[in-house]
């Protein structure tokens, strides 16, 4: 499906539809070190905290109390490919990943019912992105003082951070029923901004634009709740599933705009309302002994991201996720082997692309302009990670470590923005803007180097 000149001009930016996406339906999938190497596979075993990242059942699994703390170190880089150019860059950080404890408690009845427990989950995660692509001296823009100016380069940059904190219990029946519930509040910060640089073709100064309506910051918090249950098929297979409510955001947003007719440059502020999609998990898990479990989960959205209407900017938002957003579908594979007090742990997962195939109006490396060029995989693409670790249990302690790479690649489109009697949607400098009916797109590696190391006690 194409996407229409309006729909952008309005949605103002890229990073809104990206954003939407990658942030705010994205809840952290950041948990233990255990977690992470198992590719966040734990939906059908569960045992301690982080199961209410996949499925709260799991925490009426556990039998003793646990508290663990995540140390993550990540290296995010983004490397952008146009008109035979390519600039890299990476993002490396260290902060606490995640927390968690577990508190059990055994009925001392004739009931079935053998355990109800209480568990906290908190994970936290850098959203800092930094794409920045190289220029093309044959992408003119001509000035309406007669002065000409070359692409420069153009830059997406967003610093913040994404976290979640769940509360939730669970309850054993007879050990061979779970059921738990979970409740989720999360919070993110974002700065965002989209800038482009063009260079002037008559003393060569370079001149500084940024996109209308960036940049800008949003704060917000939001909330869901999920439901699971996990079942035995005897003593050696598990089938659970879960389903996680849509989440509720309430955003807070201020960003810079620019040649308005009677403020000229300025400030302001708004409040959006966010609901993300709702979510089901199924999982199955395989426990051949003590000493090896293999776990497969399967998440599918089941609605789509929508955005509460005050204008037509959300009404249009609201048109493409529901035209172009393809519901979440993931898979995640995760095993572990023990060997005495020795854990190797292994995991992979897939996330499908959760944009449709797009067609647009493109700049080709010569200057000219392609008017109906198609896309499967404009502003994000599959996601794919590989994960391994180790862990040593001390009894009553224990140590694991992990590592993560996620790759994706994609196609990044920047530079469009109309400016004409019904839209200021362009790139304004101090004393000038650019207006594009086009986009520039380029070609975009992203690489995602994670490493994790988690210090636990049982009691």
């Amino acid at each position: 499906m194409s996407i229409s000149a309006a729909f952008f001009a309005q949605a103002q930016d890229v990073s809104v539809i990206r954003n939407t996406v990658d942030v705010y339906s994205n809840a952290p999938n950041v948990g233990s070190a255990k977690f992470n190497a198992m590719g966040g596979s734990n939906g059908a075993l569960g045992g301690d905290a982080n199961s209410l990242l996949t499925n709260p059942a799991g925490l009426g699994v556990a039998i003793s109390g646990e508290i663990s703390g995540t140390l993550s170190v990540t290296n995010n880089k983004n490397t952008s490919s146009y008109a035979g150019s390519s600039y890299g860059y990476s993002i490396n950080k260290g902060d606490l990943g995640s927390l968690g404890a577990v508190m059990t408690f055994q009925l001392m009845t004739e009931s079935a019912w053998k355990f109800i427990n209480i568990g906290v989950n908190y994970s936290n995660q850098s959203i800092e992105n930094y794409i920045e692509t190289p220029g093309n001296n044959n992408l003119v823009y001509d000035f309406p003082d007669a002065t000409s100016s070359s692409f420069g380069r153009h830059a997406y940059d967003r610093y913040g951070y994404l976290s979640k904190t769940s509360f939730g219990v669970g309850a054993n029946y007879n050990n061979s029923l779970y059921l738990g519930a979970g409740l989720n509040f999360l919070n993110t910060s974002i700065d965002q901004s989209d800038t482009a640089i063009f260079n002037s073709l008559s003393n060569g100064n370079a001149e500084y634009f940024s996109k209308q309506n960036t940049p800008f910051t949003e704060k917000a918090n939001g909330f869901s709740a999920s439901l699971g249950v996990i079942g035995k098929l005897g003593p050696n297979f598990r089938l659970g599933a879960a389903l996680e409510t849509p989440t509720f955001w309430n955003m807070d947003r201020g960003y810079n705009y620019y040649n308005d007719p009677i403020t000229g440059d300025d400030f302001a502020s708004e409040n959006r309302r966010l609901t993300t999609p709702m979510k089901a998990t199924v999982s199955a898990a395989f426990i051949a002994s003590k000493s090896f479990a293999l776990n497969v989960d399967y998440t599918r959205g089941l609605t789509k991201p929508k955005y509460k209407v005050y204008g037509d900017a959300e009404t249009e938002l609201n048109d493409f996720f529901k035209d172009n957003y393809k519901n979440l579908s993931e898979l995640k594979i995760g095993a572990e082997y023990r060997i005495k007090q020795f854990r190797l742990r292994g995991g992979y997962s897939y996330a499908s692309s959760p944009i449709d195939a797009l067609t647009i109006s493109k700049y080709n490396n010569d200057g000219s302009v392609t008017d109906n060029q198609s896309y499967s995989n404009l502003i994000l693409n599959d996601r794919n990670a590989l994960s391994f670790g180790l862990g040593y249990d001390f009894r009553s302690f224990y140590i694991d470590a992990s590592f993560q790479n996620i790759f994706s690649k994609y196609s990044n489109p920047f530079l469009y923005g109309v400016v004409d009697s019904n839209y200021e949607a362009g790139y304004y400098s101090p004393n000038r803007l650019i207006s594009s009916d086009a986009y520039a797109v380029s070609d975009v590696k992203n690489i995602r180097n994670n490493f994790f190391l988690t210090f636990g006690w049982k009691f």
